[in-house]
């Protein structure tokens, strides 16, 4: 199945980070967040990607046509700068076989806009993949694949647990005997994105810029009975702050990424 990702928001939130390139290019580790979303996706066995471009889309236009560049050591004469050899070594390159749509969806279009203007890029296909470019976590794709064709509704989403703002702190007797780095609350659940779409999902939605994709094409889909919900009580955590950049990075680096399942 193709796989959708919403990469065109301008990330104002994470100022810092954004303010030279969008938000899906924000790095965890080496590559970027984007790039983990994608790493998720092809785990599963989903290696066809659209990625709906907008605010500074030239910036991961350059990254994935110089992908060799960026994530390999190469060796080259400067006197013949096209005979460069690249030193992936063959398992060291596993999006050797990705194939990657860059969709030019326009600066200021809403993600409603966006998800329309790409349709051409769906061709035939009854279902598609789709998410945002700013989210990780070990949700089951296939999973959520299987639930949503035994509902037979138009759009499934994947409904998560809203990170923690603080640490939470277990306290014995006015000692703390454990900490937990912003857990998942248990109460309520909110759209993570992780989305299974039929190509119905099409007829809610135009390629009006301002179509808001969260607003009246999910209400009209929920009006209508036709948006599941798969639930994830697993790790998910979304890069909205600065904090959040810290976060994920630190548990990258510290091997604590419970997203990489791959």
């Amino acid at each position: 199945m193709k796989v959708v990702l919403l990469c065109g928001g301008k990330g104002t939130r994470l100022r810092e980070e954004t303010e030279y390139r969008p938000k899906p290019m924000v790095p965890i580790g080496n590559r970027p967040i984007l790039w983990h979303i994608m790493r998720t996706y092809a785990a599963h066995g989903h290696k066809e990607f659209i990625l709906c471009l907008g605010y500074k889309g030239e910036v991961i236009k350059d990254w994935f046509r110089n992908f060799h560049w960026m994530v390999s050591d190469v060796t080259l004469k400067l006197g013949e700068p096209g005979n460069a050899q690249f030193h992936d070594g063959g398992q060291e390159f596993p999006e050797r076989d990705w194939s990657v749509t860059l969709a030019d969806t326009g600066a200021e279009t809403m993600t409603g806009g966006r998800i329309k203007r790409i349709q051409k890029y769906i061709g035939d296909d009854e279902e598609f993949l789709l998410t945002y470019g700013d989210g990780v976590g070990n949700i089951d794709i296939n999973a959520s694949i299987a639930q949503h064709r035994a509902s037979g509704r138009t759009l499934s989403l994947t409904g998560v647990r809203p990170p923690g703002r603080w640490g939470e702190l277990q306290v014995e007797k006015g000692v703390v005997t454990n900490f937990f780095e912003k857990p998942q609350t248990s109460a309520g659940m909110i759209n993570g994105g992780y989305f299974v779409a039929n190509r119905k999902l099409f007829n809610y939605l135009n390629d009006d810029p301002g179509l808001v994709f969260e607003q009246e094409p999910l209400n009209a889909l929920s009006r209508d009975g036709q948006l599941g919900c798969y639930q994830h009580d697993g790790f998910w955590q979304p890069m909205d702050t600065y904090q959040e950049f810290m976060l994920l990075n630190r548990m990258w680096d510290e091997g604590r990424a419970q997203w990489k399942i791959w």
